[in-house]
């Protein structure tokens, strides 16, 4: 059986990746087509799926003329809410796109998509197209990615969006303005797929509003669950970290710069822990949008000695390897630290919303400055075994990670076997 699969940022690839795995390990073939950043082409999963046998990867502007693919991108520019809150170029971009409008457009996204569809099926009408998440305010276009599915359909392809990510927060009230407990209307684009897939209840909550129940399918974390951890593992680059004499290193995974955080306060606690001369710390800023946080561009920070930035070469992975203790402000990627059962500390206490590590582990809720200056101390006079309530980490493991049994990949390739007949 033959599949698409499209991405476009680091999220995607780290979470799809292990599905275009299994998919490959089954017997199957497909076409890996690159629709963000030309960098991505040197990510190490990108490249590990170059190298499988049944795998062909590219990049739209390989596939297309310099003319298609520059007249694809302004398409895109024009009608990306990113661009829109740039304030002229913005401007510029709505006037464009009232000049020129859907109906001129779609014979680009027609041609682009007839393309890409042509390219990996022939004249096949069986197989499937699978994108991440697509939401209202992605930064690529929901109007593409609906001629694009059309068109599957039109075909007899099956259609599919995988997870880019899980759910860090147990609350509904996360983002700068959001101040009612209703549908966020952001996720309403999925209702295009056949079957949008979730890894967890969690998660579920966020599309049930908008589509049938037989839509949604929830089958567990394919980036954590266990048997992609041991592939991983051996995929993953020499970690540029070196380790020290600290006798306690901690890592504080930061959140993207539109969730509310309380930014005077993860200065302070940054500094508290700067004044163990035993510990050390390394911030990690949110792999796209941490040059809009003002943490890092602190220079009072910059100052302490054992305190500093993680650099751009340094992947979450290495920076759990390293660490002894995980801080982190609701972000999905300390779910592996949770598993290999490395202490992570949940400060809830420093944003507007309740995580999911704080709502199924309460004994890794730091509440207060004092739970942050007292964690710290314990850690570095007993060590950092036996954190967790075992009773409860399990509990996340199993409803989080591993729902609703431990099987996740074979799970998702039987849903895309089953989509692609």
């Amino acid at each position: 059986m033959k599949a698409l699969f499209f991405l476009r940022h680091y999220n995607d690839i780290d979470h799809v990746t292990p599905v275009v795995h299994q998919w490959i390990q089954s017997g199957h073939q497909c076409d890996v087509v690159l629709i963000g950043s030309a960098q991505f082409r040197n990510d190490f999963r990108v490249k590990y799926l170059s190298r499988l046998q049944g795998v062909r990867v590219a990049h739209m502007k390989e596939l297309f003329s310099p003319v298609d693919y520059w007249k694809w991108c302004l398409q895109m520019l024009m009608l990306t809410r990113n661009v829109r809150r740039i304030k002229v170029i913005g401007r510029l971009a709505e006037k464009l796109a009232e000049r020129f409008d859907e109906k001129q457009r779609e014979p680009l996204w027609r041609h682009t998509a007839g393309f890409l569809l042509d390219r990996c099926f022939g004249n096949e009408n069986k197989g499937v197209v699978a994108f991440d998440w697509i939401e209202r305010n992605s930064v690529i276009c929901v109007e593409w990615v609906e001629v694009m599915i059309v068109m599957a359909k039109e075909r007899g392809l099956g259609t599919v969006s995988l997870p880019h990510g899980d759910s860090p927060h147990y609350s509904q009230l996360i983002r700068r303005g959001e101040r009612r407990v209703e549908p966020d209307k952001t996720f309403s684009a999925a209702t295009i797929f056949d079957k949008v897939v979730v890894p967890n209840e969690l998660c579920a909550i966020r599309f049930r509003p908008f589509m049938t129940e037989n839509q949604l399918a929830v089958l567990g974390s394919p980036r954590y669950c266990e048997a992609w951890l041991k592939i991983l593992s051996g995929l993953m680059p020499p970690s540029p970290l070196m380790r020290s004499d600290s006798k306690l290193k901690i890592v504080m995974f930061l959140r993207k710069a539109n969730f509310t955080t309380f930014w005077e306060e993860v200065n302070e606690v940054v500094h508290l822990i700067a004044e163990f001369p035993e510990a050390e710390l390394i911030i990690k800023p949110h792999t796209r949008s941490g040059w809009k946080q003002s943490l890092t561009k602190d220079s009072s920070i910059k100052k302490l000695p054992n305190v500093r930035v993680a650099s751009d070469d340094a992947h979450s992975v290495h920076l759990m390897n390293w660490a002894d203790v995980i801080i982190d402000l609701a972000t999905s990627v300390v779910f592996e630290a949770v598993r290999e059962k490395k202490p992570v500390l949940a400060a809830d206490y420093l944003i507007a919303a309740r995580s999911a590590v704080a709502y199924y582990m309460p004994e890794t809720e730091l509440k207060c400055r004092d739970d942050v200056y007292e964690k710290i101390k314990y850690f570095l006079a007993n060590g950092c075994g036996d954190f967790y309530v075992e009773a409860h980490r399990q509990r996340f493991v199993d409803e989080m990670l591993d729902y609703p049994d431990a099987n996740v990949l074979p799970r998702y390739v039987a849903l895309l076997e089953e989509l692609a007949c």
